[in-house]
């Protein structure tokens, strides 16, 4: 939620703002309609998010009791809207929605409710730590409900806090960047210097170069000047060819279905 009042601090200095990872559709929406064009992301949004865990729930698992739950969060609550919304939409009214704070340690409380409505999919609109707090808890009082979660699951260290429970849990992520083998190289580069690239780490460098080759092709760093740059091209990235839209959003965001297994995560088989 950080990257939306900052952006407005940013228009101010005339500094352009590219994020890797800020996915709340919020942060172009509104700058858009203040007339800020100087805000770009090199990842998708949670309403395309949010459509993709919706769609899969109402695909694979129709009927089914489903627990939204979120931390509150600008980030948490907007992807955990967004699926409700895809999930309403499509027929299917969620059995639970409720809140919990992330820096809350005993969910059982959270946990018998969701037994007592015999709750199917846990849609987790949250990050990592309290994710794997909650499905580990889960496990140990004995609700076997599958978790869903969002792009903020994508660390080693759910798998590391959550142990043996986060085997079968599913997140959204877009195509892996650092599975590509065009970024072999680079991926290597990032594995040699102790560093696993792993979540939004090639999203970052995509970001970095994204705006160096549009200050190059605009022959400036003005911000105004690279921000059109970036509109009227293309720019080929690690994770991609990025095309830009009027709202600095890239076109064509694609999300994937991942399983976590034996502290990694791998792209769904459904």
């Amino acid at each position: 939620g950080s990257s939306i009042p900052a952006s407005d601090i940013y228009k101010e200095g005339k500094i352009l703002q590219i994020t890797p990872a800020s996915t709340n559709p919020r942060l172009t929406d509104d700058a858009a309609a203040k007339g800020n064009t100087t805000v770009f992301r090199t990842c998708g949004r949670d309403d395309v998010q949010g459509a993709t865990v919706g769609s899969y729930i109402l695909k694979h698992h129709k009927g089914a009791k489903v627990a939204i739950l979120h931390d509150k969060s600008p980030y948490g609550k907007g992807v955990a809207d967004e699926t409700k919304k895809a999930l309403n939409k499509g027929g299917l009214r969620e059995t639970m929605y409720e809140a919990y704070n992330d820096t809350d340690k005993d969910f059982a409380a959270l946990i018998n409710k969701m037994k007592q409505a015999k709750i199917d999919i846990i849609v987790l609109g949250g990050y990592h730590t309290a994710g794997a707090l909650i499905i580990k808890q889960a496990r140990e009082q004995g609700l076997m409900a599958q978790m869903m979660g969002f792009d903020s699951l994508e660390t080693a260290e759910f798998a590391q806090l959550g142990g043996a429970a986060t085997n079968g849990v599913l997140m959204s992520f877009p195509p892996k960047a650092e599975d590509d083998p065009k970024n072999a190289a680079l991926v290597k580069k990032f594995r040699d210097a102790k560093y696993n690239p792993e979540g939004y780490t090639l999203f970052s460098y995509a970001a970095v170069k994204a705006w160096a080759d549009a200050a190059n092709k605009a022959k400036s760093t003005d911000a105004a000047a690279v921000a059109a740059a970036l509109r009227s091209g293309k720019y080929d990235s690690a994770v991609g060819v990025l095309e830009f839209d009027a709202k600095g959003d890239i076109k064509n965001a694609v999300y994937d279905i991942y399983v976590w297994k034996d502290g990694k995560s791998f792209p769904s088989v459904k």
